[in-house]
């Protein structure tokens, strides 16, 4: 070594020399690096050792701890004492009661009989028992109770004497600062005082009463008689409920909330019944068949399902005699109940009319409805004759097709508000096109309580109560004819939007007269003769032979957050739009078959699919309305199917395009 380096060492001490000049930075990475930075590791390593060679792999996958065998081995220690009822659970705490489960129809809604699915039984059997209710005796000891209701508060705390204390008042700073003023203006020199000091100049001690002396200070008593007295004395005059005198908590600020919840039930809106009573035109010379359903312009949505009735004459239903054999009863009503949760004043009342599908479009066809009058009867009968002639021979061909025929909406707050202002048990309301500035008007006799009517409705949505309103019988008097190429529901929906403009497109069109009479009213809290969407009878029920009542499934708007407690298995299709036109071939009166199929076979077409009206309950089949001579037509038909419980892969839905002859062939 240099002299130097030399020099230095032999300067430093010997044991100094001995220590190593490792950089801690050094040491923490040459660690990081040989054990991969486990914290773990790292803890519990000595940095000086060697590594030892059986360490645990960091990828090896740790078992987690079984809680339960944890607490069986572990069980926790708890000391006897006057507490410990405290700290265990109480035995009797908890008590299972069972209510029987209300049925609101005459048979439960189940699965049929061919459903041998343990799953699917399982999940109808959560709607068909009885519910069990879980009741707790201890619960109003907990932190979720809270008994400290207004009227408890006021009658525990009758009698007791209001304490004040110097740090709930709050001072008043304007009279405090008064106060600290005149205390300066009155402030005196120490030599003022008598005995120059203050004390003297507040008390005269020579003149104040001595305090009263405490009995039995000083005198020995043993400790056992003191916390004895001491008891006697907090228990005097004691609160039997102290702790409940303290004021409730804020609902903001809980430390738990338990609320007992309600019996489920099945979830309806504000119920309205609507009774469909005749259905006139200016003509009658072939069936006319109507439906129902409601809709919400501003949501653009439809909110329920259809519902059909048939007003037809015998005279006119025994034109389809070779396609219907039989009606069931159920397709016989004439009243529906409909459900809206979210009422609005965006709601409308929808009817849609359909009538035989014949040869010619839908504006030739209702040309005749729209020229001759019910007055001209006698001189248009040989016309008449002959156009009933040509529907009797469409009837019996194509008896069972149908083509779109005419449309209207009825403002359904117009409605309620109308005949919430009346004064009569019944409200009588005319709806047809109107001559005066507006969309549609609601009269009745006085035209002043029209102009009202029409006011109201502008009011917010506090004002769309369905429940209270009077009872109101509406004359519909003019239908619009359908158009073949807008019959989708974006369409309806600009027409029902349009409607409430003054400047109407539809004041322009050219309407087809007609007297539809409907009664609008709250409906009963229990109906008779009801009929679910399941087709299944409410109680009560007197007599199956009269004719039912509907209720309608209603689609709300907007979610609605509540259990399913009844077995509903529905599905719902809605056929929209078909496009031939870059096809081959002269199809161009097309029509949709809808079947639900159990194989591939045509047989295994299974009878689930829900009739219409004036015909069998259930069908194996399902036809759309035809647009005459349109390649690409829209559909507004609904198809409503009755799922089976277990489904398979064999379960399909069969869509089967047909193209319907109008001309009848001269062979």
């Amino acid at each position: 070594p240099e002299p130097g380096i030399a020099a230095a060492m032999a300067e430093r001490r010997a044991f100094a020399q001995k220590i190593s000049r490792t950089v801690a930075a050094e040491v923490r990475k040459q660690i990081a690096g040989q054990y991969g930075g486990s914290p773990q590791l790292l803890k519990n390593l000595n940095v000086g050792a060697n590594a030892s060679s059986n360490t645990v792999p960091l990828t090896e996958a740790v078992d987690p701890v079984d809680f339960e065998e944890y607490l069986l081995t572990h069980p926790p220690v708890i000391e006897s004492g006057p507490l410990r009822d405290l700290i265990e659970f109480p035995p009797d705490d908890i008590e299972v009661l069972y209510n029987p489960r209300e049925c609101r129809t005459l048979l439960q809604a189940v699965p049929e009989e061919g459903d041998n699915d343990p799953h699917v039984r399982d999940c109808a059997r959560s709607c068909t028992e009885d519910w069990a209710i879980v009741n707790r005796k201890y619960h109003k000891l907990g932190t979720g109770f809270n008994p400290n209701t207004l009227d408890k508060q006021k009658e525990r705390q009758r009698g007791l004497p209001k304490q004040v204390f110097e740090s709930d008042e709050m001072p008043d700073h304007s009279s405090y600062q008064d106060d600290q003023d005149d205390l300066k203006r009155r402030s005196m020199s120490i030599d003022d005082t008598p005995r120059g000091s203050w004390a003297c100049s507040i008390f005269d001690l020579k003149n104040s009463l001595p305090d009263v002396l405490l009995p039995n200070l000083l005198d020995r008593a043993p400790n056992e008689e003191i916390d004895r007295h001491n008891e006697e004395q907090r228990k005097s005059h004691r609160h039997r409920e102290l702790f409940a005198l303290h004021p409730a908590l804020d609902e903001e600020e809980p430390i738990e909330r338990h609320c007992v919840p309600d019996v489920p039930k099945e979830h309806f809106g504000q119920r309205l019944l609507v009774k469909c009573l005749s259905l006139k035109f200016e003509i009658e010379i072939e069936p006319i068949f109507a439906s129902l359903a409601l809709y919400d312009v501003k949501e653009k949505k439809r909110i329920s399902e259809n519902f059909y009735f048939d007003l037809n004459s015998e005279q006119m239903k025994s034109m389809l005699r070779p396609h219907i054999q039989s009606a069931a009863i159920s397709t016989l009503a004439r009243s529906a109940i409909f459900s809206i949760t979210y009422p609005s004043q965006d709601v409308f009342l929808v009817i849609k009319l359909e009538k035989v599908l014949q040869q010619g479009d839908i504006g030739e066809c209702a040309e005749p409805y729209m020229v001759f009058k019910e007055s001209d009867t006698a001189k248009n009968k040989e016309k008449l004759e002959k156009l009933r002639g040509q529907s009797e021979q469409f009837c019996q061909r194509l008896g069972r097709y149908r083509m779109p025929f005419a449309w209207t909406a009825i403002h359904l707050m117009n409605i309620v508000n109308s005949a919430g202002s009346l004064e009569r048990d019944t409200t009588d309301l005319e709806i047809g096109m109107p001559e005066r500035k507006g969309s549609w008007s609601e009269r009745r006799n006085s035209s002043i309580v029209g102009r009202r009517s029409l006011e109201r409705t502008t009011s917010g949505d506090e004002s769309c109560n369905l429940t209270s309103f009077r009872p109101a019988t509406l004359t519909v008097t003019n239908f619009f004819k359908q158009e073949g190429d807008r019959l989708s529901d974006e369409d309806l929906f600009k027409f029902l939007a349009d409607m409430r403009r003054p400047s109407s497109v539809l004041r322009r069109l050219r309407p087809i007269t007609a007297q539809l009479k409907i009664d609008i009213s709250p409906a009963p809290e229990n109906p008779h003769y009801c009929l679910t969407p399941e087709l299944l009878q409410v109680k009560p029920y007197p007599d199956s032979r009269v004719r039912p009542t509907r209720e309608i499934l209603e689609f709300p708007a907007k979610d609605i957050y509540v259990p399913n407690t009844t077995y509903r298995n529905l599905l719902y299709v809605y056929p929209q739009s078909l496009n031939f036109a870059n096809r081959q071939g002269s199809a161009r009166n097309i029509t949709v078959k809808v079947q639900f199929m159990n194989g591939e076979d045509p047989s295994n077409a299974m009878p689930v699919i829900f009739g219409k009206s004036s015909c069998s309950e259930y069908a194996k089949e399902a036809y759309t309305a035809v647009v005459y001579h349109n390649r690409s037509p829209d559909f507004h038909d609904e198809v409503k199917i009755k799922l089976p419980a277990s489904l398979t892969d064999h379960h399909h839905i069969l869509f089967t395009f047909h193209h319907v002859s109008c001309q009848q062939k001269q062979n």
